[in-house]
């Protein structure tokens, strides 16, 4: 071994992380009260220890409503899985809000009283080919530089298919035509952002966002297959909300996603009422939110080759001949099929090769041209 190998390996020490604090059962907080037309929507749950294989848990049955400084309540309605909504609340900006939260345990919540912040729109969302790959960008600016503090999410849509189509189904036994609304072959698959995209303009003389990076794909995702969509969405914060974000940004993205355990050194604006000295995590801020969505097709992209879900499973078509199909319905049926209306051969694979149904839906979105 030469000197420069043992110096290499010699100063490193091994990370062996000590779970601490195996009990806790932090009320997480996630949302922004939209103050105009939007709807509002909060998703609440609860931490998991980062040795166990649970990675969601909500937090259901809980009551919860934005609050105004006035004493306005307007009450979100529980959607399931621990995400709760309201119609949009048209509020008066003038006033300040909070969220009120009460759990099915009788443990009661409130965040700090917060300004409504104006977003300004998005100028564009772009994208440029870099190395193996699509990075995804926005500008934006505002020219009464009163933002200065920007955040971005964004919801994800493509197209893909199955390995094989499939022209039939089974009836009762029996080959039949599938009709064109229950294909199986095209399907839409869906995603949301993940990870905390920031940007601050307070070290510019103007209030400019330029070629701020949103999320790279990679050359082989299975997203860039056929057609992808973004829609992303852009928040103003205020300065306390930017330091929020910015920790949890440093924190969270070297443990996986903003979903998984959180660490309890992460301080936000919202405490438990009921009892002080509860840590809860989250941070909630108001502001209205603009949106743009894009389309990248593949045909505007290299020649690069989509790494799919069927490349890493055994997808073979079987030959099925007439006298299986007979043997087929007969041991669904317990009688011999009553017509044969198609010719041989039938081909056959497993389900997971043909059903794109199992990874996303195949009616297309109402937004999809």
């Amino acid at each position: 071994m030469s000197l420069s190998t043992m110096v290499a390996t010699g100063c490193k020490k091994p990370y062996n992380p000590i779970i601490a604090d195996t009990n806790s059962n932090y009320l997480v907080v996630e949302g922004v009260i939209a103050p105009g037309q939007d709807s509002t929507f909060f998703r609440l749950s609860r931490t998991v220890n980062v040795s166990t294989k649970q990675s969601f848990k909500p937090e259901l049955f809980a009551q919860i409503a934005v609050v105004s400084d006035a004493n306005t309540s307007y009450p979100l309605q529980e959607m399931g899985n621990g995400v709760y909504a309201s119609a949009p609340l048209n509020l008066d900006n003038t006033h300040k809000y909070r969220i009120s939260i009460q759990t099915v345990d009788n443990r009661t919540y409130l965040s700090a009283l917060v300004e409504v912040k104006t977003t300004p729109e998005i100028d564009s969302v772009g994208y440029i080919i870099r190395g193996n790959g699509v990075q995804i960008y926005v500008n934006a600016h505002d020219n009464k530089a009163k933002t200065r503090f920007y955040r971005w999410d964004f919801n994800e849509t493509w197209r893909f298919h199955s390995q094989f189509p499939s022209n039939y189904k089974l009836v009762d036994g029996d080959p039949v035509y599938r009709p064109s609304s229950e294909q199986v072959y095209e399907c839409w698959g869906n995603d949301t952002s993940q990870n905390v995209v920031l940007a601050s303009t307070t070290k510019l003389t103007s209030d400019v966002v330029t070629q701020q990076p949103i999320t790279f794909i990679s050359s082989t995702a299975e997203k860039l297959e056929t057609r992808y969509s973004i829609l992303l969405k852009q928040y103003a914060l205020t300065e306390a909300g930017y330091t929020y974000y910015a920790n949890l940004k440093k924190n969270t993205e070297q443990l996986g996603s903003i979903f998984d355990a959180q660490p309890s050194s992460i301080k936000g604006n919202i405490t438990c009422s009921s009892n002080p000295v509860e840590q809860v995590l989250g941070f909630v801020s108001a502001s209205t939110v603009t949106k743009k969505r894009i389309f990248i097709d593949n045909r505007d992209l290299p020649a690069w080759q989509a790494y799919t879900y069927y490349d890493q499973m055994d997808c073979r078509r079987d030959t099925v001949r007439l006298k299986d199909v007979f043997t087929i319905h007969s041991a669904y049926t317990g009688t011999p099929p009553p017509y044969l209306p198609l010719s041989e051969p039938y081909f056959a694979a497993p389900i997971e090769c043909v059903d794109c149904t199992l990874r996303g839906t195949n009616k297309q979105p109402v937004f999809w041209k």
